[in-house]
């Protein structure tokens, strides 16, 4: 909405897109200036794109219910192989619906039928039953009007199965404290739902993130699980930020 009103002057169309590297192309968009919009969904699919959203099973679900996003028949421009490891090619993307191409997202349709990606799958977290998209999470952090950014990464937790832990920055000038933590908390339940109230919510000065700025939620996860950091950190711009945030009280 921002970017409609101030860089394109109210006049020009944004288009939400939906692909990955191993589509070739782009699979779900509107058609500038053609479809109407909803900001945040990527609206329908291409021309001759078949996307459906089916549980576990591979059992299409109903509008409004959360899924795995898959595509169910082949397209011009779609990855062929992996080189030198066709058997993984077979599994990844072959392996989890029959006679599918499996993305790896989560999604949901809407009662006229656009399409809303959620996050990837491995981002929709159980919580006491309940699946929940980190990224539907954080677009409601993010909302509120003392918000500049937020993550949210999932850890284990004995009565829910997952537990919902968010990591914040709030804009220049706020003041991070109990009462805000509760705030955004409600804030959440008031957009999603009670169920998807975070847990626990961390203030931080900034996230963690990589030289091309995309939020490294694996460190987040481990610190919200109070595990050693492993694995590579090399591609972090700022290690200070990893020191602060293990220092950050619960």
């Amino acid at each position: 909405m921002w970017y409609n009103e101030f860089i394109g002057g109210k006049r020009c169309p944004i288009v939400d897109t939906w692909w990955q590297t191993e589509t070739g192309g782009i699979l779900i968009t509107p058609l500038p200036g053609a479809t109407p919009t909803k900001p945040g969904s990527a609206t329908l699919p291409f021309f001759g794109i078949v996307p459906e959203i089916v549980d576990d099973y591979g059992r299409p679900v109903p509008r409004n219910s959360g899924g795995k996003l898959v595509i169910r028949q082949p397209w011009p421009g779609m990855l062929r192989g992996l080189w030198g490891d066709p058997q993984r090619y077979q599994q990844v993307y072959w392996g989890e619906v029959e006679a599918s191409y499996f993305t790896g997202d989560g999604s949901r349709q809407d009662k006229d039928g656009y399409f809303w990606i959620v996050g990837r799958i491995d981002d929709v977290l159980n919580v006491a039953g309940h699946r929940i998209g980190t990224a539907e999470v954080e677009s409601a952090l993010v909302s509120h009007q003392k918000v500049a950014e937020a993550a949210v990464v999932g850890r284990p937790d004995a009565m829910k199965g997952q537990a919902l832990v968010a990591f914040v920055t709030v804009k220049t000038g706020v003041h991070a404290d109990g009462a805000l933590r509760e705030e955004l908390r409600q804030h959440v339940a008031k957009e999603i739902g009670p169920v998807a109230k975070p847990d626990d919510i961390r203030f931080a000065e900034a996230l963690p993130k990589t030289r091309s700025g995309k939020i490294m939620r694996r460190l987040l996860k481990q610190i919200a699980s109070g595990t050693e950091i492993k694995g590579d950190t090399t591609t972090l711009e700022d290690l200070g930020v990893l020191a602060r945030l293990t220092q950050v009280e619960e």
